[in-house]
């Protein structure tokens, strides 16, 4: 396919107090779809394919760094050691505290709407940007013109988490050492990435030397995973919700098992949920134009 649309190359905008990096494709004029990216992974982690197939339906595409990841602002602030947070989260043992919180993170998003001076948008988050878009929905449904929730999870108590090797990742200390950055994107990479799609040779190391190059400042990490870890349960604010939504899963996920996913779209009414086999914790390239087709239909069926 010819990709016609228009690119703008990465700026950085002040917003909620902090300074996002963003950059955009299409239309200034068409309509927007922003893009939440996940735990400690910056804005290019979705794929530029992605966004100009998007930007080719229609749409004015919009993906940004969270606070704390790639070139928007570091946020300091102390934590627990990351095996303790997971003890509190998990087994309720001690409390989790964080230096901000998703709410934070979906008002970053707002004021960088605001900053742009969009009124509305759709919206599609993935992983811990899933959770955040959930809140964007839950806290400010006037904006938010559809959902679309990729392998994230409702937060609700008890579904299944990370494997072990996940979880070994999970805790493993921030680095900000250019070879230690480079090597340890490249482990959690391979392992999460999709089993019918494997992510390894050269594709790897194109992604990972992409990363690197913008930054491999990795302390914000374990300041977003606790973020993630105190974070509320959204179920019963799910149920409430009438924005449209879209899930998006995959069968083989080990970071957040499709329970999760389907849980999801149980709690929010009239939810279409999507599951693709074989696809794990990332967004495979052999699946960007049905992931594309499905975005573009669920928004533009809303707004019909």
């Amino acid at each position: 396919m010819a990709h016609t649309c228009n690119y703008r190359s990465e700026r950085t905008i002040s917003a909620n107090g902090i300074e996002l990096a963003y950059d955009q494709f299409g239309d200034d004029e068409a309509p927007v779809i922003l893009l939440i990216m996940g735990l400690g992974t910056q804005m290019i982690a979705w794929p530029e394919q992605l966004c100009r197939l998007l930007a080719d339906a229609g749409f004015r595409v919009i993906r940004f760094d969270n606070r704390d990841v790639g070139l928007s602002s570091r946020i300091p602030g102390p934590i627990a050691a990351l095996p303790k947070l997971w003890m509190a989260y998990q087994f309720g043992m001690g409390t989790v505290q964080s230096p901000y919180t998703l709410e934070d993170m979906a008002e970053d998003a707002i004021q960088l709407l605001d900053a742009l001076d969009i009124e509305k948008s759709h919206v599609v988050g993935a992983s811990m940007g899933g959770m955040i878009a959930q809140i964007m929905a839950i806290n400010y449904p006037q904006r938010v013109l559809t959902l679309t929730s990729v392998m994230s999870t409702s937060g609700r108590r008890g579904l299944p988490g990370p494997n072990l090797k996940i979880i070994y990742h999970l805790w493993r200390k921030a680095v900000s050492d250019d070879s230690k950055a480079f090597e340890r994107t490249c482990n959690v990479l391979q392992s999460i990435s999709s089993p019918r799609y494997p992510l390894k040779g050269e594709a790897l190391y194109a992604l990972v030397k992409a990363s690197c190059q913008r930054s491999t400042d990795q302390t914000g990490y374990p300041r977003q995973l606790a973020a993630v870890l105190c974070a509320d349960s959204r179920v019963d604010s799910l149920k409430q919700l009438a924005v449209p939504a879209l899930v998006i899963h995959g069968d083989k996920d080990p970071m957040l098992p499709v329970a999760a996913g389907k849980d999801t779209a149980a709690c929010i009414p009239n939810a279409k949920l999507m599951v693709f086999e074989g696809m794990g914790h990332d967004l495979p390239e052999p699946l960007l134009a049905e992931f594309s087709q499905a975005i573009s239909e669920h928004a533009l069926q809303a707004r019909a």
